[in-house]
């Protein structure tokens, strides 16, 4: 089985980007993904497509969710793995 992982794009002194990696980080043990952090302003390509998005939390190229971190859509994301 193919490991799952999950890209967090995100913006550092961003507050909703911290609540969402802190919720990702509890999830993280007992749904079993990798959490890949990019932060857009480090790729100008990034920062103009995500600028006023993040947090987004995407699956491959399937956005889940952003602003706040959508539990359910999470779950049903991983369960189409």
């Amino acid at each position: 089985m193919a490991e799952i992982i999950l890209t967090l794009f995100y913006r550092e002194g961003c507050h909703l980007c911290d609540v969402m990696v802190q919720a990702l980080r509890v999830l993280q043990p007992r749904l079993g993904f990798v959490l890949q952090l990019l932060d857009v302003d480090r790729d100008p390509e990034l920062a103009q497509r995500y600028d006023e998005w993040v947090p987004v939390l995407c699956l491959g190229e399937q956005e889940i969710c952003h602003y706040q971190l959508d539990e359910q859509a999470l779950r049903a994301a991983l369960r189409c793995q």
